[in-house]
């Protein structure tokens, strides 16, 4: 039992700087990017391809999260440039880069049993168990993501990234370049959601050109359960509850997995849990809305 709550903790906090990535263009942005579904199995290829290539894993996870910035740039430049709308512009991304993926991979799947990972290097040197490794190794990054993120959208550069997902028209009335600012959000944010997949791959021992289905709705899945569940009060706290979500929204599919549920109906059990989620607000506000009729 022990054994399964830590290696459900561990792969919430790997897949939580997916979620910051997609709270990235969800909240920040105000953008709804399909293209996560490419960039994630795109960084699992590259870090895989390249660790099976037996390059280093430092290498691997830069040119992983670099990888992901340019499928990020891609989507930028079809919405800011071509003016194709941020919807379409991610789910064109998503259709071109499954065969990106697999031109990198040259297969479908690459394994990585075999192979030295960030995961085996941490066993070895600490003398730990797999999954206190992943521990480890998922809590660090969160806390490196989580505390640059924290510091860069405090800088003008990032302030002037939220202000153009929260007022576009004011923003530019400020003078703030927001074509330029939507770039470099997508860029950051396919860059963490790349990240996310590298570590997931290395984490599972293998990438799969299928590994990217349903990575937006765990992402959105995280968000709003981190909302609802730690509140919003500050931006410093908004990060923590995405990170917090996603540890929860794992635990909540190891109960439901534990309780017998069917590992095919999980997809259909995330849609309807976000669904769910996403019209809380509304529950609430009718609820309210009728304690005041009542008194």
């Amino acid at each position: 039992m022990f054994d399964l709550v830590i290696s459900t903790i561990s792969q919430g906090l790997l897949w939580a700087i997916m979620a910051l990535g997609v709270f990235l263009t969800f909240r920040v942005l105000d953008i709804a990017d399909l293209s996560v579904e490419g960039t994630f199995p795109l960084g699992a290829a590259v870090a895989a391809t390249l660790i099976a290539n037996d390059h280093s894993i430092l290498l691997a996870m830069v040119m992983a999260t670099v990888a992901g910035c340019f499928g990020g740039i891609v989507t930028a430049f079809l919405t800011t440039k071509l003016k194709i709308p941020a919807l379409l512009s991610g789910i064109l991304t998503m259709i071109g880069l499954y065969s990106v993926n697999l031109m990198v991979m040259g297969k479908a799947n690459v394994p990585l049993l075999r192979n030295e990972t960030i995961f085996t290097l941490t066993e070895s040197t600490f003398g730990v168990s797999q999954s206190i490794a992943t521990l480890i190794v998922g809590l660090v990054a969160c806390v490196v993501v989580g505390l640059v993120m924290y510091w860069f959208f405090g800088t003008v550069l990032g302030t002037a990234i939220r202000a153009t997902g929260c007022n576009p028209q004011m923003a530019r009335a400020q003078g703030v370049n927001t074509d330029l600012m939507v770039v470099l959000g997508l860029l950051i944010s396919n860059g963490l959601v790349a990240f996310s997949g590298a570590l997931v791959a290395q984490s599972n021992g293998f990438a799969d050109v299928g590994m990217g289905t349903g990575t937006i709705v765990i992402g959105l899945a995280s968000v709003i359960i981190g909302e609802v569940l730690f509140g919003t009060r500050s931006f410093k706290n908004w990060l923590i509850s995405v990170i917090l979500g996603s540890i929860v929204y794992r635990i909540v599919i190891a109960f439901v997995l534990e309780m017998g549920m069917p590992p095919n109906d999980l997809k259909l059990f995330t849609a309807i849990l976000v669904a769910v989620a996403l019209s809380l607000p509304l529950i609430k506000s009718k609820f309210a809305f009728m304690k005041q009729r009542r008194y």
